[in-house]
């Protein structure tokens, strides 16, 4: 028996690459890497600076949580990739906890990596639990 249900959000962002936006799986819900692309004007100029775009990646997945009834509230891992790690992880570190209950933030895994899609700063993947 398949129970994976594969989740493409219609106001979600546009696809970079070919994936689903979100793929559920035992209650658990695995939403793609967000880049900082906005799905209004996806061919718009990047945001400029790591607070704006990791702000528009923030945006972007609750875009995609919102589309199959979830909220950050329910992340329970984070993933975060940077193109500029030395300087951009502390400014980084000092936006994130904004984004969550004080004292409930997810397990995280931040990562420098030598580039990104779309030229992004930032991109950043979650799991979720349905509960």
């Amino acid at each position: 028996m398949n129970d994976l249900l594969h989740h493409m959000i219609s106001s979600g962002p546009r696809p970079v690459a070919p994936f689903s936006h979100a793929v559920e799986a035992g209650g658990f819900v695995f939403v793609t890497g967000q880049m900082p692309t906005d799905p209004k004007a996806p061919d718009a100029p990047l945001p400029e600076g790591i607070e704006a775009q990791t702000r528009q990646v923030i945006d972007n997945l609750k875009v995609v949580l919102g589309g199959v009834g979830l909220t950050l509230a329910d992340v329970t891992m984070a993933r975060i990739y940077l193109t500029a790690f030395e300087r951009d992880y502390a400014a980084l570190n000092a936006l994130w906890p904004s984004f969550f209950e004080a004292g409930k933030l997810p397990a995280r895994t931040t990562v420098g990596v030598t580039a990104l899609a779309v030229g992004a700063l930032v991109e950043i993947d979650l799991v979720a639990r349905r509960a």
